[in-house]
């Protein structure tokens, strides 16, 4: 199973316009340059846990908010740092996984929240149940760019 990088994201502060960038570089058990989680400014932020380093969401669970519940959100509004196409994120739930030159695990999924909601619009909570994408942590680092594979290695 493999997909690939559409987009990538981050956010200087917990609640800063995340700005779009063409590529960035992951160290391991920190995150990604230049994001609020990498600084440790994330608005849940907790130094004990796992899967601050790296979120992720599918375009498809993006297109689909709009297609289903008629709500329009710019994949950087999510929040999520790395837009997927053509994987199944959920899937990668404690299993091993690499983003461009990047080393994964995934933890847990990013379930949307009322925080979210309140930077974005009514109804994105109930729109993105099940499909807010993935929390992981890096363990290989490296850089990622548009267009890079991501893929599956199998369990962690």
């Amino acid at each position: 199973m493999a997909g690939s990088v559409e987009s990538i994201y981050i956010a200087a502060d917990a609640e800063g316009e995340t700005l779009p960038v063409g590529e960035i570089r992951a160290i391991a058990g920190q995150g990604l340059e230049g994001d609020r989680y990498f600084a440790g400014g994330g608005t849940f932020f907790d130094e004990r846990k796992t899967g601050q380093d790296i979120t992720l969401i599918e375009a498809e669970a993006i297109e689909a908010l709009a297609r289903v519940h008629g709500i329009q959100l710019g994949p950087g509004e999510s929040r999520r740092n790395v837009v997927t196409r053509g994987i199944g994120l959920n899937d990668l739930v404690g299993r091993r996984f690499t983003v461009g030159e990047v080393e994964c695990v995934g933890r847990r999924l990013c379930d949307p929240c009322s925080h979210l909601e309140g930077l974005t619009q009514p109804g994105v909570l109930k729109g993105l149940v099940n499909r807010g994408g993935l929390r992981a942590d890096v363990v290989i680092g490296g850089r990622i760019a548009i267009g890079d594979a991501v893929s599956d290695l199998g369990p962690s």
